[in-house]
């Protein structure tokens, strides 16, 4: 589908059912696409865009040992040395408080969605796409974490990704952001005694969370145009740096 405004695309390759899911929001925050596919339906998407700002929840790079580096130079032990499989960015995060998992310095040794993520990093490059840098560009590329977006939007860390309440705060954030997507509160005027005696819960009202993954990246990538005086960006760009929905971190999450 071809849009001939710019579209703020987030895609997450953690998706169960398929490889990748991916939302789209024009630059009024109206949702344009919300879907699952596989890599070649990711890039047919955006190759029917006419200007394209993605950002992808995946690291873009493996770790080149500069935690590493800077732990010998702040004359740590061995053992604590030892453990420090991780990039400047995903130390940084860990630094606020935020939960990240680190990424090898091998391609081969990361879990399958970050290798597919690898994978679609160079497609996108090959597209044309190139990393966000504040120059006017039609196709603009960055990386953002959706855990941690979720934890500086919120102030703290998120309830649950996987659980309703988990779900249903996630959602609310977005709604609140001003991004039009299902009113998440519709969901409590839904629920009667008889359905919940019955175990019927209108779960069609939420997104799952990979959806609210995708959704919360592509609001990062609106932000990084729209607004990017609300953004950060943490890391070294030699490992790839995460771009954030907040100017001002907090010191714990």
């Amino acid at each position: 589908m071809l849009f001939t405004d710019s579209a703020f695309i987030g895609i997450d390759p953690t998706s169960g059912r398929k490889s990748f899911t991916y939302a789209a929001l024009d630059r009024d925050l109206n949702l344009l696409a919300l879907a699952d596919g596989e890599m070649e339906d990711v890039t047919a998407f955006l190759a029917g865009q006419q200007s394209a700002t993605v950002a992808v929840n995946a690291p873009s790079g493996v770790n080149r040992g500069l935690v590493r580096t800077r732990l010998k130079k702040e004359m740590l032990t061995p053992h604590q040395v030892r453990g420090a499989e991780l990039r400047m960015a995903e130390y940084e995060l860990r630094a606020h408080g935020i939960a990240v998992s680190g990424t090898s310095a091998s391609a081969a040794l990361c879990p399958a969605w970050v290798q597919a993520g690898f994978e679609l990093y160079r497609k996108l490059e090959k597209m044309g796409f190139e990393k966000i840098s504040g120059k006017e560009l039609n196709y603009q590329l960055l990386e953002t974490h959706s855990h941690a977006c979720y934890c500086v939007l919120a102030g703290s860390a998120p309830l649950s990704k996987p659980s309703l309440e988990g779900r249903l705060q996630r959602q609310l954030i977005l709604y609140e952001r001003g991004i039009r997507i299902k009113d998440p509160m519709d969901f409590f005027e839904e629920i009667t005694r008889y359905k919940l005696s019955k175990g019927i819960w209108p779960m069609e009202l939420l997104y799952s969370p990979e959806q609210l993954d995708a959704l919360v990246a592509a609001y990062t990538a609106w932000l990084s145009v729209h607004k990017a005086e609300n953004i950060s960006m943490i890391g070294d760009a030699k490992e790839g740096q995460i771009t954030l929905p907040e100017k001002e971190l907090k010191e714990k999450y």
